[in-house]
Order: structure tokens, then sequence, then C-alpha cells
């Protein structure tokens, strides 16, 4: 099954409370109202800590920061306002294992690993733009807590070099196919980099972390075998912030999960099979050998006298041979089904 992370990011907007929203919007039923079939719903959700002093060079946090979606006059003020403190990822944290949801965090300095000393994430991710913090991917390492590599401005030289310094301490390693680019516009995805991910890292799960808009990308890449999808959520799209645009919104959030599960029960098996659902269909539409005339009782049948119609349940064209040459037992009107028990 798919592992599906809602990625809150800085979404939460530097509140608590609308982080555990946003915990209850990913951890709500989701239910094929069609076929009436519950489905797994949302595997995990994300958080990001940032140590601010191992962040921006000082020009940058002192920048004038007059964007429409700042929450400061500069922009460290700006970084600053949307951070969440160790005890508020705690909070989340644990508000979040009571829903029975896995709780990620991506550390993006190894000033954020004090937070370990209150908890232990299920998993711990790797930011895109991190996966050359060779000092960072080092003590993640240690932790010895499973990893996931986002490759969203990397190539396979980046990648190996990273994935060489995690597996000197554990293999549980997993690598998202990503493009850094918000929104991504659809010519620069390139799904079939999956497919790659997954030839050249057997080893390891392979996934996919989206930043296109709407749901079609994230669901096709499961039909090209991605293993994990992460992907921002949010409660209202509009809110104030550079993700929001860029998220799934509630309904969005449900109809990405709904659509994901329905996929990887249709996805089935490298096979050609008829369903059990298909037989009562295969009786009512395909078709039979029936009577073109009226057939009179000791008539021998020549295929003059037969063509096909519906329902399914007698004899096939193929095995019109079963037929032809054979005597009626009875009268058989036109267009009626001939069935073995009408001939001799």
């Amino acid at each position: 099954m798919t592992y599906i992370i809602g990625e809150i990011g800085q979404n939460h907007n530097g509140s608590v409370d609308l982080c555990k929203l946003l915990v209850d919007v990913a951890s709500r039923p989701v239910k094929d109202k069609l076929f009436n079939q519950n489905l797994q719903s949302i595997n995990a959700i994300k958080l990001t800590k940032r140590d601010l002093s191992q962040e921006l060079s000082s020009s940058q946090m002192n920048a004038i920061y007059n964007s429409p979606n700042s929450f400061g006059k500069t922009y460290g003020e700006h970084r600053a306002f949307l951070e969440l403190n160790n005890e508020q990822h705690y909070e989340v944290y644990k508000y979040t294992k009571a829903k029975e949801l896995d709780f990620i965090e991506t550390f993006c300095a190894i000033g954020c690993l004090s937070m370990l000393k209150l908890f232990s994430p299920d998993k711990l991710k790797v930011a895109s733009r991190d996966l050359t913090n060779l000092p960072l991917l080092h003590a993640l390492a240690e932790t010895k807590i499973p990893i996931i590599l986002s490759t969203g401005m990397s190539g396979k030289k980046e990648l190996d070099i990273a994935i060489e310094i995690v597996s000197k301490q554990h293999s549980n390693i997993s690598i998202l196919h990503c493009v850094s680019e918000y929104p991504t516009k659809y010519q620069n995805v390139n799904l079939k980099t999956i497919s790659y991910l997954k030839k050249m890292y057997p080893k390891y799960t392979i996934g996919y972390s989206d930043h296109t808009i709407g749901i079609s990308i994230p669901v096709s890449a499961v039909v090209l075998g991605a293993e994990i999808i992460e992907k921002h959520i949010t409660l209202d799209r509009d809110m104030k912030g550079t993700d929001q645009k860029g998220s799934l919104a509630i309904d969005g959030i449900y109809r990405m999960v709904r659509d994901i599960r329905n996929v990887e029960l249709a996805l089935g098996k490298e096979e050609m099979q008829i369903v059990k659902a298909v037989k009562t269909t295969k009786n009512k539409l395909e078709r039979s050998i029936a009577s073109n005339k009226d057939i009179k009782k000791g008539s021998v049948l020549t295929e003059k006298d037969i063509h096909l119609l519906s329902p399914g349940d007698g004899v096939k064209w193929i095995n019109k041979s079963l037929i032809l040459g054979k005597k009626a037992k009875k009268d058989i009107p036109e267009n009626e089904i001939i069935y073995l028990q009408d001939i001799e």
C-alpha cells in the first residue's frame, strides 16, 4: 500500500492549533461512496524544523521582506514567526500519534536534533536543498531513524553520496523523486524518473514528492510504482503563506487519497482474468447460438438456421459443431437460444 504523507510544512502559519486542525483533516476517514467502501486514509503528517542560527546569512536574515505573504518586516522575522519550538512540535507529535498517524520531521540543521530529547519521529526527511549538506546527513544517519531522501535539486552523483553516508549507519532509506519548482510545470515533472530510480536503487523504497497543482500527477506516480507520495496540505489555499496555493485543501486531500487507494485496488496482477463480478454481465450480454427462423422438431440444423443473440448462457459460435448436423428434439421458435438439451 502506498505510504501517503501529508506535508504540513509551514502551512500552520506558526499556530499549534492550526497544525492540529490539519492533523484532523489528514486523519479523517476516506470512503468510496459509489461502492460503499472504506479506504485507508493518509499514513503520516510531516513538519519542518529550522534552527535559524544555522539557516541564513546575516544579509538574508536582515533583508526587508515586503511580500504579501510576509509575517515580519525582515525575512528573518518572517522565518522566526513560522517556527514552532521543540515543545510545540512534541505537542503536535502526541496529537498525531493519538490519531494513529505516523509523524515525520524534516530537520534543517544539526541543532534541530535537540528535539530528539523529547521524542523520536517515525521517520526523518532530508529536504531537497540539504541532500548535499553532508554534516547534517551524517548527524541524521547516526540517529538510526529511517530516512527519506528528497532529490528535488540533485542528480545521481549527489544522491549516491547521500546514500553512501546514510547506509554506513543503516539501510532503512527511502528516495523520493522531486522537482523543486513551486508549482512544478507538468513538462518538468518527468515521472519516468520513478521507474529509473526503481531500477537503479532496487534495495530502497522509491516514492514521489509532488509540487504540481492538483492530484493527477501523484495518482499517476502510484501507477508508475511510487510507494510513497508526499503532498503539501492546507485548510484553505487562499490563506496567507507562500506554500498555501500549491497545496491541497480539504476536498483535494480527500480526493487524492481516495483516488490513490482506488488505483491501488485497480492495478491488480500481470495476467488476463475474468473476474467474478463480470460473470453476471457475461452471462447477460455475451452471444449464444440462436435460431434465425422457426425450426420444426426433427429438422437437421444447418448454419443457415442459426445466428447469434444474447444471453450468453448457451453454445458459443466456436462450438457450433455441437449443434450443426443434429436434429431438433422439439419445435424451436425463431430468435430463441438453442441449448444442447434442445437437440439430439
